[in-house]
């Protein structure tokens, strides 16, 4: 497996180049993106992991920069593979809104609820699209695990500066096994492509985090 490897602090190198590659997505950094792409498969980065990664993207960073991240990758990464796909048929909504609430529960912890009830003050609408298509059809599919997910959204987020949602992924990955260490090191990692003063609030915020929790 492409997870074992020499260890970069907390990280295994290949998600180290996982989290490199997710930075530079949100960052919008075509150049910086290619060179981390290149990066990730002579680390022997699985390119299903790639591939979800990008297809997950599209819910911390939005179509164009997920479209963009995806042309790049096609043009150093291999096509998907069929066995790697899954349909996106709205037969599935069932199974996706099980699946949903299962994983984002998982990642939430105990405040899924206090999450729900925000969301529904927010828009009624905003739920479903959360539960089910955000978690339930994308981050809840094969080829990536949970762990790394957070990891990955966590550098994305800590790139675009949304306080309140990096610190419920913050709480997410540790939810879903990460290691303070792992975090820590993805924070170093973004710090790259931050600048100073962005990333002293990223780490305060993480600051804020683990002493609620340790």
């Amino acid at each position: 497996m492409s997870n074992v490897g020499a260890r970069l602090g907390g990280l295994d190198a290949a998600t180290s180049a996982l989290v490199r590659v997710a930075s530079a997505v949100a960052a919008g950094d075509v150049n910086a993106l290619r060179e981390r792409l290149v990066a990730a498969r002579a680390a022997s980065v699985e390119a299903a992991w790639v591939d979800e990664l990008l297809l997950q993207s599209l819910l911390n960073v939005g179509y164009a920069l997920t479209l963009q991240a995806f042309g790049v990758w096609r043009e150093v990464g291999p096509a998907p593979a069929p066995e790697n796909t899954e349909p996106v048929s709205h037969e599935a909504w069932r199974s996706w809104a099980e699946r949903g609430a299962r994983v984002c529960a998982e990642v939430y912890g105990r405040t899924y609820h206090k999450l729900l009830v925000n969301l529904r003050g927010l828009h009624p609408a905003l739920e479903a699209l959360v539960v089910v298509d955000a978690y339930g059809k994308l981050i809840g599919r094969g080829g990536l695990d949970l762990k790394r997910r957070e990891l990955c959204t966590i550098a994305e987020i800590a790139v675009l500066d949304t306080p309140r949602q990096l610190h419920a992924h913050l709480r997410g990955a540790l939810n879903t096994g990460a290691t303070p260490e792992e975090i820590e090191d993805v924070l170093a990692l973004v710090e790259a492509d931050v600048g100073a003063e962005h990333a002293l609030r990223v780490w305060a915020l993480w600051a804020d985090v683990r002493g609620r929790r340790l």
